[in-house]
């Protein structure tokens, strides 16, 4: 199994150019990002060419989820990525408007031929280890990118209580986050902190079955981006602000971690 990490590009500072030269003498095998603006497309694909990074492209939907999922997924499919993460839905919306959107959206994947991973993020329809499952109930070719820590987070808990949940969800991950969260909030201030060594210690039980049962299902590779996130998400400093950590060690720990524990 070959282990693939991405850089997410969130909270990278400097032109597009900087940060896919970082990313790329840091050996990452690609970057994850947003769709670049319009004006930019033509250079954003000729500096992954240049650097031989693969894409994996993020989108985000919003009223009417369904259309904009759509018009986003057939944009993204332009830069030919590896994949595409989408943060689908809402998480208010009813059950019945949720599966019309799921069925419409794993109609448009299949028309643009690239795999889809819906996130399990916060205010999302994928929100609940619960809601995601039904939603993996009802469509059997439904997969997602898990970034775990958000369930954490709404949950308030390490989801000791949502076993069969859990499991469904390892068992349809594509892709994944590798954020350490804890029971109040989505990010630890630093994964290698000893007093967070219980939280690093479950999120890499959840990684390492995930990588496991993509083995055992004969896929020969698992892409994972180390996604800690600046500020907002990164502790900061009372009255200062200042952020307790540097992002971008935080996220090279992280990968090196990655490396060391799950490949084989």
């Amino acid at each position: 199994m070959n282990i693939q990490l991405y850089k997410a590009l969130w909270g990278m500072e400097g032109s597009c150019r900087d940060q896919l030269t970082r990313a790329a003498q840091a050996g990452y095998a690609g970057i994850e990002a947003p769709l670049p603006p319009a004006n930019l497309e033509a250079e954003f694909k000729d500096l992954l060419e240049e650097f031989q990074l693969h894409y994996i492209a993020q989108v985000t939907t919003s009223v009417p989820h369904q259309e904009t999922f759509a018009e986003q997924a057939r944009r993204a499919a332009a830069f030919g990525p590896k994949l595409i993460v989408s943060h689908s839905a809402r998480d208010g919306m009813k059950i019945e408007e949720q599966l019309r959107f799921f069925e419409a959206a794993l109609k448009v994947e299949q028309e643009v031929g690239i795999t889809i991973g819906h996130e399990t993020h916060r205010s999302r329809a994928m929100f609940t280890p619960w809601t995601t499952r039904t939603l993996l109930e009802e469509f059997p070719e439904l997969s997602i990118t898990a970034d775990f820590s958000h369930w954490c987070c709404v949950t308030e808990s390490l989801l000791e209580d949502y076993a069969e949940d859990m499991e469904a969800a390892i068992r349809r991950t594509v892709h994944i986050h590798a954020r350490v969260g804890y029971a109040q909030g989505p990010q630890v201030p630093h994964p290698g902190a000893p007093e967070y060594s219980r939280e690093l210690t479950v999120f890499e039980a959840w990684w390492s079955r995930i990588v496991q049962y993509r083995r055992e299902q004969g896929f020969s590779h698992t892409s994972i981006t180390p996604e800690f996130g600046p500020p907002g998400y990164m502790h900061t400093l009372p009255f200062t602000g200042a952020p307790v950590a540097d992002l971008w060690e935080v996220n090279e720990w992280m990968a090196k971690r990655i490396s060391e524990r799950l490949t084989p």
